[in-house]
């Protein structure tokens, strides 16, 4: 757990913004956009999963070069993290097993078609979780993590997967030692409470992640696991590395090291990497020369190489964020011995770049509405809600909370939203959405719930009402007739008519309904209607009696 004044590493950082965007879209309603929110965030843990599986081998790739050169020094501390390396596979294994569980039960698969159709993704370069069917379900996870139990304690798979990253956590502590271990945070934070849905208490880490999760939910919850428990043994092995006096090796066998602040960044934002020689003299200060890449053979720097002066042994780099997609740099790092010769390590490293991208969602329909309250969902991925800015180019937007907006629209037409987020160093554009404005439907005229046609006298006198409906409309609006004319022949053959108010036929009109025959034919003209969109004739309703 390591001590509470340790600072969190750059990987922590980017583990705690991803888990700040689940938290916000879990908040929202599972829509078609917010699925997919799920996906790209998801998509983004698995890359950087991988990416720090290659940091994670780096340092054992140094500890075996270190080993060869003074095995005596370094075979405790390498022994130590060749024990972290089986402790942290086999938790990874534990954690990604039961990902495979928690989708077949869900879906009704076999753990072998589930690792199938993975690895059917990673060979066709699609996204694993896209293909997923039953992304918004929620009763097969949370059954499969809680069980019976009330609260995730006890005998459930929540409960047992805690009690894993626990154990793995003290045996970090305990291979660190006293002298070790205040020096690194681990992260996995299974032990504290987190604030509940309501904000008038807590829940445990078991019913925070898998209480009432959706099935996409959870598959990133896990994968963020795997990625901390990955950044745990990053650190740990670093610092049982750090700890081998490097002073005994041969300077030549010293690595450059690139840590970056964070390995995706949007574009107009800044990257910055520290770049430093490991276990080195924190005094003698370096020389970087920076490029597009290095040629580690002849240490020829790529591309339009620059000079970063090192302070405090090391240099900081920092390059705006331009490009989509992945960024490769590289150079070397020159220093000078204490014997005084210059020397030159090569690195590289790489980040990603994403396009700034906002989840504009209308609720009802996708389309705005004069009269009503249109709802709107808006997200942007790996920002909180708090932090999005939206506005209209016309109309209003009033923000109800937890990215949800209420809009309001006067003119035909279109109207766009934009969509800003306040970050450091001010506010950014997140991206617009156009949607049309339409005035609303005319409802159509019904009598006795239907549009017209034959009816039985029966069916009349059962429901002698006028109404009017709006079809296929997702919105809640009520109409209502306020008058109409009711047209029949009488004896003689002449069309006379009887004028109606409200929405009910009156006694004379159901009179005549009772004492007509088969054939006999009723119109329902002139009809009003009264509702959101103003008073208006909303057409005519043909009676035809067929018994």
């Amino acid at each position: 757990m390591g001590s509470k004044n340790c600072p969190e590493t750059p990987r922590q950082k980017m583990i705690s913004m991803m888990y700040l965007v689940l938290t916000a879209l879990l908040a929202l309603n599972v829509s078609k956009d917010i699925l997919n929110a799920f996906v790209v965030v998801n998509d983004s843990i698995v890359e950087t999963k991988r990416i720090f599986q290659n940091k994670v081998e780096s340092n054992y790739i140094a500890f075996d070069k270190a080993k060869a050169i003074s095995p005596e020094k370094v075979a405790e501390n390498y022994d130590k993290a060749q024990q972290v390396r089986q402790l942290a596979t086999e938790l990874v294994a534990y954690i990604e097993l039961t990902k495979y569980e928690m989708i077949a039960v869900t879906e009704g698969m076999t753990v072998d078609e589930v690792k199938a159709l993975e690895q059917e993704c990673i060979t066709e370069n699609k996204s694993f979780l896209a293909e997923i069917d039953g992304k918004d379900k929620y009763d097969g996870p949370t059954h499969y993590f809680l069980g019976n139990t009330h609260d995730g304690t006890g005998d459930c798979k929540a409960q047992e997967m805690k009690d894993k990253i626990t154990a793995f956590k003290n045996k970090m502590i305990e291979i660190l030692g006293p002298k070790l271990a205040p020096s690194v945070n681990m992260g996995l934070e299974v032990d504290k409470e987190f604030p509940n849905l309501e904000g008038d208490g807590t829940m445990n880490w078991q019913m925070t992640y898998f209480y009432h999760t959706i099935l996409a939910a959870d598959v990133v919850l896990l994968n963020k696991l795997i990625l901390e428990v990955h950044n745990a043994e990053a650190d740990v092995v670093a610092a049982l590395l750090a700890a081998v006096d490097a002073d005994d090796f041969s300077f030549d066998e010293v690595g450059a090291k690139v840590v970056a602040k964070s390995s995706y960044v949007l574009v107009g934002d800044e990257y910055e990497a520290e770049i430093f020689v490991a276990a080195y003299d924190s005094k003698q200060q370096p020389t970087i020369i920076i490029g597009s890449g290095v040629d580690t053979t002849t240490l020829e720097v790529l591309g339009n190489p620059e000079t970063i002066e090192g302070e405090n042994g090391m240099g900081i780099y920092k390059v705006p964020a331009s490009g989509t997609g992945e960024q490769k740099y590289g150079g070397v790092i020159k220093i000078k011995s204490k014997s005084g010769a210059e020397t030159s390590y090569p690195f590289e490293s790489t980040y990603f770049v994403g396009q700034p991208t906002a989840s504009v969602s209308a609720d009802k329909m996708n389309v705005f509405y004069i009269g009503v309250d249109n709802p709107v969902t808006i997200s942007v991925p790996g920002v909180p809600n708090d932090r999005v800015r939206a506005s209209i180019s016309a109309g209003s937007m009033s923000p109800n909370g937890n990215g949800k907006y209420t809009v309001k629209v006067t003119t035909p037409g279109t109207v766009t939203i934009n969509v800003s987020a306040e970050l450091e160093g001010g506010s950014r554009p997140m991206g617009s959405a156009e949607f049309r404005v339409k005035v609303l439907p005319t409802p159509k005229p019904y009598v006795a719930n239907q549009p017209g046609g034959n009816y039985s006298i029966s069916q009349l006198i059962a429901s002698p009402y006028v109404t009017a409906v709006m079809e296929n409309f997702d919105f809640d609006l009520r109409y209502n007739v306020v008058s109409y004319n009711f047209i029949y022949k009488n004896n003689a053959g002449d069309l006379l008519t009887i004028p109606g108010a409200g929405y009910a036929l009156n006694a004379q009109m159901k009179s005549l309904i009772q004492s007509s025959r088969r054939g006999s034919r009723f119109w329902v003209e002139e009809i009003v209607a009264s509702g959101p969109g103003g008073t208006k004739k909303i057409g005519d309703v043909t009676i035809r009696i067929t018994n």
